[in-house]
């Protein structure tokens, strides 16, 4: 840490007693969520601004972050939905191009806690062998017994429905690599005839996705989680895609039921929660890994091809293929945990990862997906 800053202690708590001390680098306060580490040892302002991490309190393992600041391009999002961000070295000092801000600058700026100094290895450690727990970050007490008192009581994320805090409430339409007013007339006006046109469900996008359906030539209609599924089919799209979003996929009915509603009538595409949005839809259950994989480097496996993978990820929950009855096939499988990583319902014209074939940050060998999603709009015929 810098020892030219004037800081401040900060204490982090987690649900079974253990303490790690440090100093604040960005903000002050007090903050409670599910402490996650991620792997990645670039790509720290695609984490933050990463609508999938609300209601965590994020560890990065790399071990000095902040060095390249922030810039523009790299948005996720338009804010920061992590409760807290913890790092062992913060570099003030970021040297980049492109870089318009500091790490710290940006965390405040959006009314978020970030903490260095602590012993990132041994909380990581902690949480791998133990799984995520809930955690407290503090800057305003070092009362131990209280802080205790108060993660214990914190709900966490089971059973908590925290897609209609990041998602958007209003359509809009994704153009030039922005977000746009959507003009309400596209509903009965249908795009070029070499253009496809794709309703995304938003359950907390990363803009990402968007970017890669327009470099593809698509139409992108973004619309609100709690579109129904006739709300949806108003639109006329050539396909739907459930994007990516935080929280207990299992406390969502009104997404399953959209999804249920468009399956088989459309090509679908479900990414992160989207996968397990479709899951369900099709009779499955979900369940909370240990820890979840959140990183760069995780390794999936194309149950057709033996080709192996290496992916983006941020998830805490997973599809138990088994409780789904009917037809389905297993495209990917994680070779860490040997959890199911993708499924394709050849019959509804479906299909779904778990991962992040956009990456932002991470490796571009999933980006194939996309790909795959535009042929098979192309192979079903326009809605008249």
């Amino acid at each position: 840490m810098s020892l030219l800053r004037q800081q401040s202690s900060a204490i982090l708590v987690l649900e079974d007693g253990s303490v790690f001390p440090g100093y604040t680098f960005a903000g002050a306060g007090e903050v409670c969520g599910e402490v996650v580490f991620n792997t990645g040892m670039t790509g720290y302002q695609e984490v933050i601004t990463d609508p999938s991490y609300k209601g965590q309190i994020v560890t990065m393992t790399y071990p000095l972050v902040g060095n390249y600041g922030i810039n523009p391009g790299d948005m996720e999002s338009d804010g920061v939905y992590l409760e807290g961000f913890i790092v062992k070295e913060y570099h003030s000092r970021p040297s980049n191009w492109q870089s318009r801000q500091t790490l710290q600058a940006f965390l405040e700026a959006h009314g978020k806690l970030g903490v260095e100094g602590l012993d990132t290895r041994a909380l990581t450690r902690r949480l791998r062998l133990a799984g995520a727990m809930k955690g407290i970050l503090s800057t305003e007490t070092t009362d131990i017994p209280g802080l205790i008192e108060k993660v214990r009581a914190y709900p966490g994320l089971v059973g908590r429905d925290l897609v209609k805090e990041v998602a958007c409430q209003t359509p809009y339409l994704w153009k030039e690599g922005s977000r746009q007013e959507l003009p309400m007339e596209l509903k009965d006006r249908r795009p070029q005839a070499t253009e496809r046109r794709v309703a995304v469900i938003d359950c907390g996008v990363k803009y990402n996705i968007l970017r890669h359906l327009e470099g593809r030539g698509c139409q992108v209609i973004v619309l609100p989680a709690t579109a129904t599924g006739e709300d949806i089919l108003a639109w006329q799209p050539d396909g739907v895609l459930f994007s990516n979003g935080p929280g207990d996929p299992a406390v969502l009915p009104y997404l399953v039921a959209a999804a249920a509603f468009v399956l088989g009538k459309v090509p679908v595409f479900g990414i992160c929660l989207g996968h397990q949005i479709l899951g369900q839809a099709a009779g499955g259950k979900t369940e909370k890994l240990k820890f979840g994989h959140h990183g760069i480097n995780q390794p999936v496996r194309q149950e057709q091809t033996g080709k192996i993978e290496i992916t983006s990820q941020n998830h805490g929950f997973v599809v138990i293929p088994d409780s789904i009855a009917g037809h389905r096939e297993a495209t990917h499988e994680n070779l860490n945990d040997r959890t199911s990583e993708g499924l394709s319902y050849p019959e509804l014209m479906a299909f779904s990862v778990q991962y992040h074939p956009e990456a932002a940050p991470g490796p571009h060998d999933a980006a194939y997906l996309f790909d795959r999603f535009v042929a098979m709009m192309e192979k079903k015929p326009s809605p008249s």
